[in-house]
């Protein structure tokens, strides 16, 4: 598979190894040629073929004729004086925009990222969809945005959650060679065990993931317990519902032995009472799983809400119940770290 810009060059940030030495060896170049522009790209990260000083003035030539690298525009960088998050607006070379979130943990630095330019799947309580869905990103401008949030802050980044703006399965081939390119060992070589991936339920795709096997972690955006609940916030249960999703996720976990995370984004009102939690567990009985509750982010164009207290308390219920859960971290609360906002503000 190739990807093509509009004038006809190659988004060569977007091969895999192997197909950048295949397009090497149709230039009549030696095979290690690939492996040497490989490295400039993704471990050195130079952001032109001038820059790849060990290849000869043709050969940088024919790169540049044939091939482009792709590189994202910093419009707006927000640091927390609270818990060091750095929140990041995006410029893609089309003008659109994406955000990108790099969170820093005892363990180390996470960057959340997004996978779609907009979203189409309409969840009543996200930012992220408001503004409406334009594109899917490309493998290159998934990768970017980890290598210039490292670039920029100057932090080694160890993991990767793919909660920003999108649905990383309805971009799902491109997600997965992103991957593929995020782990490959003659590149950034990051292990998949550090990284996360958000669904809100495309269940096809769960099947097609599974039999992958890629060894991430597969976050569930459940939050609800019942089908009537969940489908008066998100709308994509009325495609596949609870019954039909949790299904999927014992598949997942039968073929891939991974533990898989449900996020429980909490509505005071809607979804927090000790009988959701009751619900929630008996669903959720015998699966080898994890609720991580999150405190429902505000904005402007909805009325929920729901703070850290109500949290705990819905925690507390689920583990009188013989539920694992915790309540997510807030992190970035002082510049509205939430994935949706900043572009939703800048692009209105």
């Amino acid at each position: 598979m190739t990807y093509t810009e509009p004038d006809g060059r190659i988004d060569i940030l977007s091969l895999t190894l192997e197909e950048l030495t295949e397009q090497l060896i149709a230039l009549g170049e030696k095979k290690f040629r690939a492996g040497q522009i490989f490295d400039w790209l993704h471990v050195k990260r130079v952001p032109d073929f001038e820059s790849m000083t060990n290849l000869s003035a043709q050969l940088r030539s024919a790169l540049k004729e044939k091939f482009c690298i792709k590189s994202l525009f910093i419009v707006k960088r927000l640091e927390s004086a609270r818990d060091n998050t750095v929140k990041y607006l995006y410029r893609l070379p089309d003008g659109n925009h994406v955000e990108t979130v790099l969170m820093e943990y005892e363990h180390g630095n996470t960057v959340c990222v997004s996978t779609q330019v907009g979203c189409k799947m309409g969840c009543r309580f996200c930012a992220s969809t408001i503004a409406g869905y334009k594109r899917d990103l490309l493998p290159s401008e998934m990768l970017l945005q980890i290598y210039t949030a490292e670039r920029d802050s100057g932090r080694k980044i160890g993991g990767a959650v793919l909660m920003g703006i999108g649905e990383p399965l309805d971009n799902f081939d491109n997600v997965v060679r992103f991957l593929h390119l995020l782990s490959c060992k003659e590149g950034m070589n990051m292990s998949l065990r550090h990284v996360s991936l958000s669904t809100c339920g495309l269940v096809p795709r769960i099947y097609d993931l599974a039999k992958l096997d890629l060894g991430l972690t597969l976050s569930i955006s459940l939050h609800a317990s019942d089908n009537k609940s969940r489908s008066e916030i998100m709308p994509v249960n009325d495609r596949y519902d609870i019954g039909e999703l949790l299904t999927a996720c014992k598949d997942y976990f039968k073929t891939t032995g991974r533990r898989i995370s449900f996020e429980y984004a909490l509505i005071d009102g809607h979804n927090d009472s000790r009988e959701d939690a009751k619900r929630l567990a008996a669903l959720l009985s015998g699966f080898v799983c994890h609720v991580n509750i999150i405190p429902v982010n505000k904005i402007k164009e909805r009325n929920y809400r729901s703070d850290r207290k109500s949290a705990q308390r819905f925690r507390t219920y689920l583990e009188e119940l013989g539920i694992n859960a915790t309540v997510r971290r807030t992190l970035g609360a002082d510049i509205d770290a939430a994935c949706g906002q900043l572009r939703r503000e800048y692009e209105v």
